[in-house]
């Protein structure tokens, strides 16, 4: 499927959860006080900006902040916390769209980068970054790590969450670097809701090599928006590039 199809009003409704899971006080609060930092003075862009999960806090932080992102409905719900004037979207594919201005910042959150799902088109996105930033600007990506150690011989799947009334499963096509989650959501009922979004994953010594590539510069690494130390056992990370003055 492509992602204009997976992004659509069902899954844009279901997307917020105000207060609980990414929404939760103590999930946001870290990425908006992290990216306010790296904003400075300046304004920010987000790549795949979806219902406003973060931009919408960040704006209100005092960050002008505008986005991109190809699905209509997500913007929609964007729209009914935020209008056009307060948060200027352009609507298209991230590794190509182009928003008008320059930015001290570029962000691409929750492991979005993820579903672009080619080398190529991975490259492209940090190329878009780079030419909306100014020099000296930051482009932040967050993104996991692939959970391959976990999968024994002949095994293509791994349950990365599980809990009441969830379960997240991931197949693995590791020749192509391919990977599918699935997510179920039940209840005590006999039926379970199941949505499924394509990826391609991306090791942090590759997504260095897209970035140098783009011109850009590796800053720093860590495992949360805290600053945690990552290591080898971090299951996600947070890295910070930036353009050379």
């Amino acid at each position: 499927m492509q992602q204009e199809q997976i992004w659509d009003e069902e899954a844009a409704r279901r997307y917020d959860t105000p207060g609980t899971g990414m929404f939760a006080p103590e999930v946001l609060d870290p990425v908006v006080d992290r990216l306010a930092e790296l904003a400075g003075d300046g304004p920010a862009l987000e790549f795949a900006i979806g219902t406003g999960r973060v931009a919408v806090p960040l704006a209100r932080r005092g960050v002008p902040v505008t986005g991109i992102e190809m699905s209509a409905p997500m913007v929609e719900r964007l729209r009914a916390k935020a209008d056009a004037d307060t948060l200027p979207v352009v609507m298209g594919d991230m590794a190509t769209a182009r928003a008008p201005g320059r930015f001290t910042l570029v962000y691409l959150v929750y492991n979005t980068i993820s579903n672009l799902l080619t080398q190529e088109e991975q490259v492209d996105c940090f190329r878009n970054a780079a030419r909306h930033l100014t020099p000296g600007g930051r482009f932040v990506v967050e993104l996991w790590v692939p959970e391959l150690r976990v999968l024994p011989p002949g095994r293509a799947a791994t349950v990365w969450h599980h809990e009441p009334g969830y379960i997240g499963l991931d197949t693995y096509d590791v020749l192509d670097q391919q990977v599918v989650s699935h997510h179920f959501h039940f209840d005590d009922s006999s039926e379970a809701r199941l949505f499924r979004s394509p990826h391609r994953y991306i090791w942090p010594a590759e997504l260095d090599l897209m970035a140098r590539l783009a011109g850009l510069e590796p800053q720093t690494r860590h495992a949360d928006w805290t600053g945690g130390e990552f290591t080898a056992e971090s299951r996600s990370h947070v890295s910070v590039y930036r353009l050379p003055a």
